[in-house]
């Protein structure tokens, strides 16, 4: 088994998770090579890889809270090591509730942990909640990012019933000072009110997505996987990608072009082709995993 992860991106499979297939196919569509990577596999395994994601799902049940099984499962000391050492790593939904349980994000406070990814809190519901939604861009040096201009409206779905960024004033004002907070709901003009449906689950300050100081760990509660082709487009969707959409209707081709969600992962080739030399740098193109 030795070296199969070479220059690949490794799929992180915990029991439970059900996304690493489709997420696999996203890292692949924009050309780089990706593997699926079992949770008891030998982690030194990923020493060879160029990055880290762990997908979406239910890891172990979602037993206790969602993320928290997984978060404590031996492979997250590899990728713990991995994150430290610049290797760019992603978590989509249950992935980010991992990576918050682990403390990888927001990665400041290591003696404790004051960021939670609390249950869903909206107008008139709670629970499970799944549609498509707005992300804004926020100024930072998020490598999982760098494709979007600053700003630009990303529309993606969600799926959790756990997906509540909630902290304390003090590390919000570190996260907000750290340029930390990269991704923000908000409605299909970029418009940011705290409010549902804008605001799906009552995170505070809209954050969606959150990186830690170096830029290189991004924990996303949306899931750009689902969203990597345009056929994925609701039709009737509001906004750029909406009109972008229905100008495909009937033609097969069109449909198969680029999705809001793509960018995400060209990001990460985008970063390693800017700078081969480091961590995640060198990424191979085309194959399988």
């Amino acid at each position: 088994m030795a070296g199969i992860f070479d220059g690949k991106v490794a799929i992180i499979q915990f029991p439970g998770v059900n996304c690493e297939y489709e997420t696999a196919a996203a890292a692949m569509s924009v050309g780089l090579e990706a593997g699926i990577f079992r949770w008891n596999d030998d982690p030194a395994l990923l020493d060879a890889c160029t990055a880290v994601v762990l997908p979406g799902g239910f890891s172990y049940q979602d037993r206790i809270r969602a993320g928290v099984v997984a978060s404590k499962d031996r492979i997250m000391d590899k990728v713990s090591e991995l994150a430290a050492a610049g290797r760019p790593v992603l978590g989509i939904c249950n992935g980010a509730q991992v990576l918050v349980e682990s403390g990888l994000i927001p990665g400041i406070h290591w003696e404790r942990i004051d960021l939670a990814l609390a249950p869903n809190v909206m107008s008139d519901r709670e629970g499970y909640y799944c549609r498509w939604v707005f992300l804004r861009k926020e100024e930072s040096g998020c490598m999982w990012t760098g494709s979007f201009s600053e700003a630009e409206v990303i529309p993606v779905p969600i799926a959790h019933a756990e997906g509540r960024f909630i902290t304390n004033d003090e590390l919000l004002a570190e996260l907000k000072t750290n340029g930390q907070i990269v991704l923000r709901y908000c409605d299909h003009r970029g418009k940011i009110t705290g409010t549902f449906p804008v605001n799906p689950n009552g995170s505070m300050e809209n954050m969606a997505g959150v990186c830690n100081r170096e830029g290189n760990v991004l924990a996303l509660m949306p899931h750009p996987e689902r969203a990597t082709w345009l056929r994925q487009v609701p039709e009737d969707l509001p906004g750029a990608w909406g009109r972008k959409r229905r100008r495909a209707a009937g033609d097969p081709g069109a449909m198969e072009a680029e999705g809001p969600g793509q960018a995400f992962f060209s990001s990460l080739l985008l970063h390693a082709e800017a700078d081969p030399s480091a961590p995640g740098g060198g990424i191979g193109k085309g194959g399988e995993g």
